[in-house]
């Protein structure tokens, strides 16, 4: 079981983004969170988006840096993922 988090290249606010997902469960990713000041508000069905400046601090912390294509196999393999269709709520 793992915290998996990706490059923060994603733009939005100014700023680049990293998503934080477990490849076990949302209780693992939302303990994860809690701990390291992560905000609730920034969990989107099945991932944290954590800024840029967090990331070193997330890694340090045991996060595990992947790629993203890594990150969502992995967030896939462990059953986790909600897919754009479900996001669609179709």
């Amino acid at each position: 079981m793992a915290i998996l988090i990706d490059d923060p290249r994603w733009p939005a606010h100014g700023r680049l983004w990293s998503h934080l997902v477990s490849d076990t469960s949302l209780d693992e990713l939302h303990r994860f969170a809690a701990e390291h000041g992560i905000p609730r508000r920034g969990f989107d069905r099945d991932h944290y988006d954590v800024p840029d400046v967090s990331y070193d601090d997330l890694v340090a912390a045991g996060a595990v840096p992947v790629d993203g294509h890594e990150l969502v196999r992995r967030l896939i393999a462990s059953g986790l993922r909600v897919t754009a269709r479900e996001r669609r709520g179709r």
